[in-house]
């Protein structure tokens, strides 16, 4: 078995920022597009077989059959080689000289400087210690280069994207209207999870990268990405939304009216009306990386027993969006208001997820053929289940 993903309890692990001893983001960003592109059946295969050792189901999304009154589960973990190229959010921040600020390190991010750093203020108005801005700024490197290594949205590898459409294929056995709706209904579900269901795997390697996830309590961790997937996948794909169409990261695109077979006239419109102002606000890759944090770590999820540690974490994670928007907009009025509008989105997002599984009660009903990976995800019985 693939050990991309294990389960069980893994230390809290720091990343060292010292000299040659961490690769750049551009390095890790160059071997990152290619290993993507010729490894998607791999990692999909990885992500099915750790279906076959631990039980989704048991993470029941509410509102759907089979929500434990407890949830017991798997944690999604890593082994310590696995996370090398991590970071923790408890690094040393003392190493000012030996982390080189504003060498090629920091190209990720910018090139932040030490003087750069010590004029950021936070959110209070107030300046920030040395510490407290370092611990920021490595908060924004790591999440960028998790971003940028496991999403198949970035700018970079979407920029030359071929796109094809998805034609629904003729069926001469249909004998009624609604027969061949439903027959589309299938085909196009079908066809929409087979090309997002290989982004479980990426979210998941994802959120093990970002600063203090594998210290949350197992079933903390997998709860967070079962019923955060969704969202955190509709932040990644919000780019390539337009032009009436929805474009996968393999050039394949599903049309408004497609989408509305699958789900229905509102939810595309909220879809659309979402991810068109997500695009307006012209974020860049790192921004995206820290905002799709941001979803992930929804600390009121059902059944979260360490809500107050997710709360920190996820703080953390603002205050570095929130450091990188300024900095990267040199202070300006859109800088100042680009973080309000954003918090403002994500209870669109959480509506959004909610409707998006309130649909797939349909599947639920219908029970048609899978990739295993989704069905689990989203709790549909597989067609030889009971």
């Amino acid at each position: 078995m693939v050990n991309s993903v294990r389960y069980g309890r893994v230390p809290k692990r720091s990343r060292e920022l010292n000299g040659g001893t961490t690769p750049s983001s551009t390095d890790d960003t160059t071997t990152a597009n290619t290993a993507t592109t010729g490894a998607v059946a791999a990692a999909t295969a990885a992500a099915i077989a750790t279906v076959n050792s631990c039980d989704l189901r048991r993470v029941s999304t509410p509102g759907t059959p089979n929500t434990p009154q407890t949830p017991q589960m798997c944690s999604i973990a890593s082994s310590p080689s696995e996370l090398s190229g991590g970071c923790s959010a408890t690094n040393n921040n003392n190493n000012t000289n030996n982390n080189g600020l504003g060498g090629p390190a920091n190209a990720g991010v910018g090139g932040l400087n030490a003087q750069q750093l010590n004029s950021v203020e936070n959110h209070d108005g107030m300046m920030a210690s040395p510490a407290t801005e370092l611990s920021v700024y490595d908060v924004i490197m790591c999440v960028s280069q998790a971003h940028r290594l496991n999403c198949s949205y970035t700018e970079e590898q979407t920029r030359e994207l071929m796109r094809r459409s998805l034609n629904v294929p003729p069926n001469g056995l249909m004998s009624s209207v609604s027969e061949s709706l439903e027959f589309q209904k299938i085909w196009l579900w079908q066809q929409y999870a087979a090309r997002v269901t290989p982004g479980v795997q990426r979210v998941v390697e994802f959120a093990k990268r970002l600063p203090g996830f594998c210290d949350f309590t197992q079933d903390d961790q997998l709860i967070l990405i079962k019923m955060g997937f969704f969202e955190t996948w509709l932040s990644h794909v919000a780019r390539l939304v337009k032009d009436s169409t929805l474009t996968f990261d393999d050039g394949t695109y599903l049309t408004r009216q497609q989408l509305e077979i699958i789900y229905d006239t509102d939810f595309v419109v909220s879809l659309f009306n979402f991810a068109n102002t997500l695009n307006v606000y012209g974020l860049s890759d790192t921004e995206i990386g820290l905002f799709s944090a941001m979803v992930l770590l929804a600390s009121d999820r059902p059944g979260i027993s360490e809500s107050k540690m997710i709360a920190r974490t996820r703080e953390r994670i603002t205050e570095a969006l929130r450091v990188q928007i300024v900095r990267s907009r040199n202070a300006s009025t859109q800088a100042l208001q680009l973080m309000p509008a954003l918090e403002a989105k994500i209870p669109e997002l959480r509506s959004l997820g909610a409707k998006h599984n309130a649909h797939c009660g349909w599947l639920r009903m219908t029970k048609p053929r899978l990739p295993p990976l989704f069905a689990e995800l989203f709790d549909i019985p597989m067609e030889d289940e009971s």
